[in-house]
């Protein structure tokens, strides 16, 4: 799928799509910090036209520079790919120098200025994530925190998802929507829980049997459609990140596996009772075509549509 490029001009978008009831507007560049728009940077593919409110995503090519930014209103998260290379960031002072390996982060604060040093050429994936989806988090962890400045560590959750964002990006469905906000609410999460300047243990809540009465239903109801995580936490009466959080704690698995349990489980019953042709039950049931349900339900179950439905 091609995605847009670097200059699209963000879009407001609903339920998932360029249309629908509610409106969030896309994180774009314009919302970084300012590194993705220099001339040492050449990207491969970004967010950029999917629609994403909470993250915006970009992976590229950068070239050895030095450059001071003005600080932003999202929170920086770079993953090196490859490496090692040198990077200094600050000035005078407070000047500090490391070499940061394959799978080593990058991590600057929202409302921060900084002043960077890249020491060679170097693949990476930058995740910018809006203040608000961090100050959500930051509530569930009891009270307003800052997110620390580091370069140079490593933390293989972060990683995980990053790459699972990258993904996303270059295979962009739809019917993805609900994962993608899953991914940064998880992101924004980890990062305030592990990444913050002191840090406490959180004890996670679980939802209680009508709160997850009511996202049942919603799902069921909309089980066709790409749901935003903000429609489901609605229901709850809780932000996105207590209820990713909280719905894990309760059922085992986050809201989207969950989702597409029960997309699989609705689309097996079709097929065992209905004569309706394979692609209208895919996308009945929220997948974004007949090869989408397939490959799902290869992966989970072992077997395809059409051999379920001939074992019928």
């Amino acid at each position: 799928m091609a995605v847009a490029s670097e200059d699209t001009v963000p879009q407001r978008f609903g339920r998932g799509d360029s249309g629908g009831e509610s409106t969030a507007m896309e994180i774009g560049p314009a919302d970084t910090i300012g590194i993705l728009r220099q001339p040492w940077i050449a990207p491969a593919r970004t967010s950029a036209g999917l629609g994403w409110d909470g993250v915006y995503l970009s992976t590229q090519t950068e070239r050895p520079y030095r450059a001071d930014f003005s600080a932003a209103t999202t929170h920086l998260v770079i993953l090196h790919l490859d490496g090692p290379v040198r990077v200094r960031r600050g000035a005078g002072k407070l000047t500090r120098a490391r070499t940061v390996p394959p799978g080593g982060l990058f991590l600057h604060p929202a409302g921060a200025d900084l002043t960077v040093e890249l020491g060679g050429d170097l693949h990476t994936v930058h995740a910018y994530l809006d203040d608000r989806v961090v100050r959500e988090a930051a509530a569930d962890a009891g009270g307003p925190v800052r997110l620390a400045q580091e370069f140079g560590s490593c933390d293989p959750l972060v990683e995980q998802l990053i790459l699972a964002l990258d993904r996303l990006v270059r295979g962009w469905e739809p019917s993805a929507r609900t994962y993608a906000d899953h991914l940064q609410s998880t992101l924004a999460a980890h990062l305030v829980r592990a990444h913050r300047q002191g840090s406490e243990p959180v004890v996670t809540a679980r939802l209680s049997q009508r709160q997850l009465d009511r996202v049942r239903a919603l799902m069921a109801e909309r089980l066709a459609e790409s749901i935003p995580l903000a429609d489901l936490a609605a229901t709850t009466a809780l932000s996105v990140s207590q209820f990713s959080r909280r719905f894990r704690a309760t059922t085992g698995e986050p809201p989207h596996r969950y989702l597409i349990r029960m997309r699989l489980d609705q689309a097996r019953r079709m097929l065992r009772t209905t004569t309706m042709p394979i692609a209208e039950i895919a996308t009945g049931c929220g997948f974004s075509h007949q090869e989408h349900l397939t490959r799902v339900m290869h992966a989970r179950l072992g077997t395809t549509p059409a051999a379920l439905r001939r074992q019928s």
